[in-house]
């Protein structure tokens, strides 16, 4: 299972987030403790400015981005 560590912005973002996305949000989460790469979470990882960062779908509008750390 993976361990997640949510960063300030993430909270903020989520909080303003309209409510059909917050659910959704909510149940995503679960998701990607147990897989970040499952397939309805539409995992990619990032190029460019991103590169090193992953984002998965929350819907066809909004995503989250993130990053595996080592502790």
């Amino acid at each position: 299972m993976v361990r997640i560590v949510y960063h300030y912005n993430f909270i903020k973002s989520a909080k303003l987030s309209p409510k059909v996305q917050q659910e959704k949000l909510a149940e995503l989460l679960t998701v990607v403790q147990q897989n970040p790469f499952h397939p309805t979470l539409h995992t990619k990882r990032l190029s460019g400015e991103l590169a090193g960062l992953l984002s998965f779908r929350i819907t066809r509008d909004w995503r989250v981005i993130f990053q595996f750390l080592d502790h």
